[in-house]
């Protein structure tokens, strides 16, 4: 199907058709399929360049069929809700402009890979935040609390800065080839998670977290294949930051 643009009247913008492919599954099951079985389903939308995959799925949804399953919530790339595989990368739909994918082709969205399938295009995403609390991602200290609050210096946050731009999407984490073959590994998320902390100098639980993190389903999986880092939404330097968590548990230093 190539997506063919409208002729738009003064003042309107041009749309074209757009053909999308949806890998679906339905754990009740239909008339036509068992179930849990996958299957790929077809849509044909009308939409304008600029659009979003989001705007897309939410047009065969209100429009074609209303039992078309996907998480999305503030539609603007803050919560990471809507974390897919869309063409093949993991993204974001709300940040997916159907301009920038050759809309002339057919555009297949997958969920994303390694947890499991709950429907369509929505995944359980506990065992990815089991993992994230097994890093223990909150501030540790002792003593009692101060009477006011903790300063740094500016070159202490930057220590630690670009980490905490994770918006918990998964993306990193589930274009992992590793998490994909490994039920054990933490994934990059947590590792990043645990970043966050062990690298911010208000912070006294580092070592526990290391301690986490040196364990066989911890940094020593990674294989450095930058995945991570190019499905990150956030632009976070997410094997820069394994590597440096490898680095303290290497060297003993922080």
């Amino acid at each position: 199907m190539t997506a063919t643009a409208e002729s738009p009247t003064a003042g309107e913008v041009a749309t074209m058709r757009v053909e999308l492919q949806v890998l679906r599954m339905n754990p009740e099951g239909t008339h036509e399929r068992k179930a849990g079985e996958s299957y790929w389903d077809f849509f044909v939308v009308e939409a304008h360049p600029t659009d979003r995959v989001l705007d897309a799925l939410h047009k065969i949804k209100w429009e074609h069929d209303g039992s078309l399953a996907f998480r999305r919530s503030c539609a603007h790339g803050v919560c990471g809700s809507d974390a897919m595989r869309i063409n093949a990368r993991n993204r974001l739909a709300c940040k997916t402009l159907l301009k920038d994918l050759n809309p002339a082709r057919p555009i297949k969205i997958e969920p994303i890979k390694g947890l499991p399938v709950e429907k369509d295009l929505i995944v359980d995403m506990e065992p990815f935040f089991a993992s994230y609390r097994e890093i223990m991602p909150f501030l540790m200290t002792s003593g009692a609390a101060p009477a006011r609050e903790r300063l740094q210096s500016p070159e202490e946050r930057a220590r630690y800065d670009d980490t905490t731009k994770c918006i918990m999407c998964a993306a990193c984490t589930t274009a992992c080839p590793v998490f994909w073959t490994d039920g054990q590994y933490f994934g990059p998320q947590a590792i990043v998670g645990a970043h966050r902390f062990i690298f911010d100098s208000r912070d006294e639980g580092q070592w526990d977290r290391l301690e986490v993190l040196n364990d066989k389903a911890g940094v020593w999986k990674c294989r450095t294949a930058f995945n991570c880092t190019e499905a990150c939404p956030r632009g976070i330097e997410v094997t820069k930051a394994i590597s440096e968590v490898k680095k303290a548990l290497t060297t003993g230093e922080i």
